[in-house]
């Protein structure tokens, strides 16, 4: 399914394929990988509180500060949630940028391969094969319990929506 003007870059309208996900949804599974380039899929993640973060790339101040973010905020977690960051850059990137910002708290997967992660959360972008920025907070038995699709690709997300999200399922 493909849902026209569904995010902004810029200003310029851009199309998202795949489904918008609600809370309430079943999480879909999809295949990513790791900075070793071995797979991993979601439904690996089930049994813990999730926190998926994506962003369009690692390589951007906005994407940047988001993952610096969500790698900060993971230290104050419990180990029982999983914080992860979904984009398309290559593993290798994802690697280089890990190291040399201290991302140690979250894992930084790639949809690079198939677009399979996007295109189950409905956040490829159509026009430029990224990924949209969103934020999904998924409960351990595997259901969404909160959503974020940002409108315009370079702002920020709503990151004390999506924290207390997480709290809640954890408290």
């Amino acid at each position: 399914m493909e849902r026209p003007n569904a995010v902004t870059f810029r200003g310029e309208p851009l199309t998202l394929v795949g489904n918008e996900l609600k809370p309430g949804d079943p999480a879909p599974d999809a295949t990513v990988i790791r900075h070793d380039l071995t797979p991993v899929n979601i439904h690996a993640y089930k049994g813990h509180t999730l926190l998926i973060s994506v962003v369009p790339s690692i390589d951007t101040s906005v994407c940047s500060a988001q993952t610096k973010r969500f790698n900060e905020e993971a230290a104050n977690l419990p180990e029982s949630v999983k914080v992860l960051t979904i984009s398309m850059d290559l593993p290798f990137a994802q690697k280089r940028f890990c190291g040399a910002e201290n991302i140690d708290k979250i894992e930084v997967l790639s949809d690079h391969r198939e677009g399979a992660f996007g295109q189950a959360y409905g956040t490829l972008v159509k026009e430029l094969r990224i990924l949209s920025r969103a934020v999904f907070v998924v409960d351990p038995q595997g259901i969404i319990r909160y959503v974020e699709y940002v409108p315009e690709i370079t702002n920020h997300p709503n990151y004390e929506a999506a924290l207390n999200a997480v709290r809640e399922l954890i408290s």
